[in-house]
């Protein structure tokens, strides 16, 4: 959906990415007004380094990009939006310095605008990763919903960078003001957080699994993982595997332990994901090559080049449920696997996928199932 923020400096016209004209979800919300308005209502200088942390749909990057300020973000998807609506609105898109949550921060904060995430594990390896770059006198303010704003969120500024307060609610949204102590915080941040995975989970059994912080399900196989994992195909010989969606990469390094044969392509547009799928494949020592990527599905992987494509869907995007990136998972999947290559997939049964396998494919087979998951098997005609 494309449609026009008003902001303190004007108007702009923002879309989130893929921009898909059906999508009536908007690239901003009210927390975005909120925090852009306090930023012009108290006349809070820019002319430092600002930097912007967890931007959603780079509404907010946007907006201040006279004062070229620092994105960011952990979202391929987030940084593909900041640059398009730069360019949607007439501005040089290295206005933004665009970095993702792997990167080395700027080694000085002046302005530190924070973009509430879901993952308060994020958030706290963020702040951690900032502080030392936090001053006396950077001018530190958060946004969020009010029902992205927690006790929990507001003790991690606290903790880190220094005494924290809250606005009143404007729109459902809120501010979080937090007032940076003299000297800056050295804590180490906890994550990357390693485990042993249990028995029962065929090849990766006993293996070593590394989650980067905001990762789903961080320090625990999830159950819907472990189902997976009990009903994967058999790879055999040299095949062409693409693990998309890849999370910590459990999966594609199961198959990749399984058969060492394969070349195993992890895919996910989380820059933390990939970061764990590649330190879990090394962590295990597993034979073989694989690729690992940053990117919107297998957009950009040749048509026809896959044997196997495993795949476990979101179905959230931020607080919005929406089966949006499960559809373009799917037709990534039938674009890039050769003639009677197989799309795995597993999901709540609640969700239906059968059926879009079915349209898109013309097949679906029900190969596993339980109370709550089903695997599901699609092969491209």
């Amino acid at each position: 959906m494309n449609d026009r923020m008003a902001t303190p400096w004007g108007q702009l016209s923002l879309a989130r990415f893929p921009e898909d004209p059906r999508d009536r979800l908007r690239a901003w919300d009210a927390s975005d007004e909120y925090l852009l308005t306090h930023l012009a209502e108290q006349a809070v200088p820019l002319s430092g380094t600002v930097v912007v942390l967890g931007d959603r749909w780079g509404a907010l990057s946007t907006a201040l990009a006279a004062h070229r300020p620092v994105q960011i973000t952990d979202s391929y998807l987030s940084q593909e939006a900041t640059r398009a609506n730069l360019v949607r609105g007439g501005v040089e898109t290295g206005a933004v310095r665009l970095l993702t949550t792997q990167d080395p921060p700027p080694g000085r904060i002046d302005v530190l605008l924070v973009r509430v995430p879901k993952s308060l594990a994020l958030l706290e390896d963020q702040l951690l990763r900032l502080a030392p770059a936090v001053h006396e006198g950077t001018v530190v303010v958060g946004t969020g919903m009010v029902k992205e704003i927690h006790t929990s969120t507001l003790k991690l500024f606290e903790r880190i960078l220094g005494p924290t307060r809250t606005s009143l609610a404007e729109k459902k949204a809120r501010l979080i003001f937090c007032t940076p102590g003299p000297a800056p915080r050295t804590a180490a941040s906890p994550w990357p957080y390693r485990y042993e995975l249990p028995d029962g989970v065929g090849a990766v059994s006993g293996r070593t699994v590394v989650n980067h912080a905001g990762v789903f399900c961080a320090d625990r196989l999830d159950v819907g993982t472990r189902f997976f994992l009990q009903h994967l195909p058999d790879s055999r010989g040299a095949q062409r595997v693409v693990d998309l969606g890849c999370g910590n990469g459990v999966v594609g390094t199961a198959v990749a332990l399984a058969n060492p044969e394969a070349e195993v392509l992890f895919v996910d547009e989380s820059f933390q994901a990939v970061a764990s799928a590649e330190s879990t494949y090394k962590a295990n020592g597993v034979p073989g090559h694989a690729e690992f990527r940053v990117g919107d599905g297998l957009a950009g992987v040749a048509d026809g080049s896959a044997d196997l494509v495993l795949n476990n869907p979101p179905f959230h995007s931020h607080q919005t449920t929406t089966d949006a990136t499960a559809w373009r998972m799917f037709t990534g999947a039938h674009g890039a696997l050769r003639p009677g290559g197989e799309l795995w997939v597993i999901g709540n049964r609640h969700l239906g996928y059968h059926a879009k396998l079915r349209r898109l494919f013309g097949n679906s087979e029900l190969v596993a199932s339980d109370p709550k998951f089903v695997v599901l098997r699609a092969v491209r005609k």
